[in-house]
């Protein structure tokens, strides 16, 4: 156990936030997850935001189809989520900083 959380310490993790303009929406998003980050790693992610109202063509090359839409590049595997990051547990779970106690674990 505490080897696999060692080893979760030094993954950094690659984000990027696909927002379409600075709406409230948006905005939420982007607060959410940079807090959700600063809490659960701190110096381990770098973030970036995209607007896709600035760079439209980028929404084709990653599939997106909804905004605000959150992709987790790296550490593999590749993740979405969509909408303002407020379901906190959710995320983080996605991301696999916590384990989910639902699914199960193989050795």
């Amino acid at each position: 156990m505490e080897r696999a959380l060692e080893a979760q310490g030094d993954r950094r993790f690659v984000l990027r936030l696909y927002v379409a303009g600075m709406t409230p929406r948006s905005t939420l998003a982007i607060t959410n997850i940079k807090k959700i980050c600063e809490e659960n790693l701190k110096g381990r992610y770098t973030l970036e935001v995209i607007d896709l109202y600035k760079h439209p063509g980028l929404a084709d090359g990653e599939q997106i189809i909804a905004a605000p839409t959150l992709l987790k590049k790296l550490p593999l595997p590749l993740r979405r989520f969509i909408g303002d990051m407020s379901d906190t547990k959710k995320i983080i779970v996605g991301l696999d900083l916590r384990p989910n106690k639902n699914r199960k674990e193989t050795v």
